[in-house]
């Protein structure tokens, strides 16, 4: 598998992680709430104030929307758009990792031109992870122990995806803390050693530089709008 697509495979393993990785007494409570609901989209409190509670639980709600979707997603597999984007998106600090991408080219950037990009990066975000999720097998994800960080401004919620028949992979999943709110959204996720943003930072750096922030904002945006499909893993997957 392409290296980036593996990276992005493991995001969705971290978001769709079956349930005996998380905590026991976590987990029944959660299972108490979820069956006072009766519908599918029943509400879960996501403790956005803990890093590592928060992962967690998202990664929980996230499994039970594929559970109970899994149906219709294989009929229609834009659905997987609307779990991204309904399940993951608000804990994700997706303008931060915008800026971060533009990075140093940021100055050379207009705001409308900034403000226009954001928007149009998190639709790409929510498109290239529902494509990912296409891939996901089902591999149990194991969490360290969470650690003090009350005087953090950013933590590591480090997890080990288990692989059959392979090496484990290490994934650390970077949160970053708002100074107003005191809540926490993830913006990054380090693989073996290899950041996504950065990936992407220096995907897109170049392409800024040369043709200018309004350039790939089109480019991104006409990625973002690409139907998501489940291809056969023979078949090299083309997106993002």
């Amino acid at each position: 598998m392409n290296p980036s697509l593996l990276i992005l495979a493991i995001v969705a393993s971290l978001f769709s992680v079956s349930l005996f990785a998380y905590d026991e007494a976590q987990a029944d409570k959660l299972s108490e709430d979820t069956t006072q609901q009766s519908t599918s989209t029943a509400r879960i409190y996501v403790d956005k104030k803990d890093p590592y509670l928060m992962i967690k639980t998202v990664a929980t709600k996230t499994f039970k929307r594929f559970a109970d979707e899994h149906q219709a997603i294989q009929v229609n597999p834009n659905i997987l758009k609307n779990i991204v984007r309904e399940e993951l998106m608000p804990y994700i600090n997706y303008k931060y990792s915008a800026f971060k991408v533009i990075g140093k080219h940021l100055k050379k950037t207009t705001a409308q031109e900034r403000k226009d990009f954001v928007p149009v990066f998190r639709d790409y975000l929510v498109t290239s992870y529902a494509q990912v999720f296409t891939l996901y097998d089902n591999q149990p994800v194991e969490f360290a122990p969470a650690k003090n960080f009350s005087d953090k401004k950013i933590v590591a919620v480090n997890t080990r995806v288990i692989m059959q028949g392979r090496d484990n992979i290490d994934v650390s999943f970077k949160v970053r803390k708002n100074r107003k709110t005191n809540e926490w959204k993830a913006f990054d996720m380090v693989a073996e050693g290899v950041s996504l943003l950065d990936s992407k930072q220096a995907e897109l750096g170049g392409v800024i530089r040369q043709k200018g922030l309004p350039y790939v904002t089109e480019l991104l945006k006409k990625k973002s709008e690409r139907d998501i499909v489940f291809k056969t893993k023979s078949v090299k997957n083309k997106s993002g």
